[in-house]
């Protein structure tokens, strides 16, 4: 309701109701951020591994500009990753962006709680078949 009759003032009460605005917002953006790790610490640290890295590795092919917006990773695609401490490695990885699956392969560190990551890197290689999809865990969007 505030949100909604702040615009009917002006001057300075305008500016402290936009403020409160602001600072709610930040503060619920906090709090979804620690309700988003304290769950992420409720994984099996190599399931929790594989998701941080998993990203990374999406946001990387993301930012390459390839012109490719990942929006789902299999590690396990073509080969099981391998886990060992903190890191990661996916030889037989599958990322897709748009309706296409690419092979990628990625290696991946992790700082001790496995939430954040230390070093990465990754190849990505060429398209996957549509007639391999099914059988290597792969669907269309």
């Amino acid at each position: 309701m505030a949100l909604l009759t702040a615009a009917r003032y002006t001057g300075a009460k305008s500016a402290e109701l936009g403020l409160a605005a602001l600072v709610l917002c930040a503060g619920l953006a906090g709090a979804q951020a620690r309700s988003t790790n304290d769950e992420m610490m409720l994984l099996d640290p190599s399931e929790r591994i594989e998701q941080v890295c998993n990203t990374r590795a999406m946001s990387e092919v993301g930012k390459a500009g390839k012109g490719m917006k990942p929006d789902e990773l299999v590690a396990y695609a073509y080969r099981d990753p391998v886990v060992k401490g903190w890191q990661i490695k996916a030889p037989g990885a599958a990322v897709r962006s748009g309706n296409a699956w690419y092979h990628i392969s990625y290696e991946c560190e992790t700082v001790h709680d496995g939430l954040d990551v230390k070093s990465f890197s990754y190849k990505l290689g060429a398209a996957i078949p549509t007639s391999e999809w099914s059988s290597h865990y792969l669907v269309g969007q």
